[in-house]
């Protein structure tokens, strides 16, 4: 008798996953297209930093419309949502508040919340400018999501004038020597960013731009292997931002 009823829950079980993973179309999802909410808003997190790499697309050529006239970028730059919002995403109130990205635009912690249909609205809009010949639908449902739940207020974390992160360098050694060291090297010199007269590794960087370097830590890198470590803790992405600020920067 019980073999009989497990069997009888273990087919129950077996329909109820098939009925699962069924689309609203009637067509099998596959499990390769079953992506899950955090990895929809690494996607969004890399679509802020350099959509055209993500979809694998050319780059913009011309100046967008909306960029202001004060602003110092021109071409495929001013089409970057970082461009104009910044990595600390508090635009014309953060880290871009001068210097060569201040364009006088407000940031996008004021999206963190808000409903994601309403924030890809925003992104469709004229000002923005982003129609689907450049972002199709599912990408705005991305960046929409990133920009809604995926922000996070850095001031806590990171000191605006000196630059500290507030992070266990310890464990971030630990994480970085096992996750990133592989592809950047114990040293962080692995890769160089910049050119052979003005090099750029991942302590120079780390010490110029923390935020940066935050945001790439926890959404990836577009175009890269650098994977999207958003599933870590947050303690555990400051602490591996902290240990690459004690990296070489030369």
């Amino acid at each position: 008798m019980t073999r009989v009823i497990n069997c009888k829950v273990l087919r129950a079980t077996i329909l109820a996953a098939t009925v699962a993973l069924v689309g609203a179309n009637g067509g099998a999802v596959r499990a390769s297209e079953a992506k899950s909410e955090l990895w929809a808003i690494a996607r969004g997190g890399q679509l802020y930093d350099k959509w055209w790499e993500v979809l694998e697309k050319e780059k913009p050529t011309t100046t967008h419309p909306a960029y202001p006239a004060n602003g110092k970028k021109k071409g495929a730059a001013t089409w970057r949502c970082k461009e104009c919002h910044g990595w600390d995403y508090k635009g014309k109130n953060g880290a871009y508040a001068k210097g060569s990205h201040f364009t006088g635009i407000k940031g996008v912690l004021g999206a963190k919340g808000r409903s994601p249909r309403e924030l890809a609205r925003i992104i469709r809009d004229k000002s923005h400018g982003y129609g689907k010949d450049l972002l199709p639908d599912e990408e705005v449902e991305r960046l929409a999501l990133f920009l809604s739940r995926g922000l996070i207020e850095t001031d806590g974390y990171i000191d605006r004038g000196t630059k500290k992160v507030r992070g266990d360098v310890r464990r971030g050694a630990a994480l970085y020597e096992t996750i990133c060291a592989k592809c950047h090297g114990l040293d962080g010199k692995q890769i160089n960013f910049g050119d052979e007269k003005k090099p750029e590794y991942v302590g120079t960087i780390a010490a110029e731009n923390p935020w940066e370097v935050l945001h790439k830590i926890r959404f990836g890198n577009p175009m890269t292997e650098m994977p999207a470590l958003v599933g870590l803790d947050l303690d555990d992405q400051l602490a591996i931002l902290a240990y690459t600020a004690t990296l070489p920067a030369n």
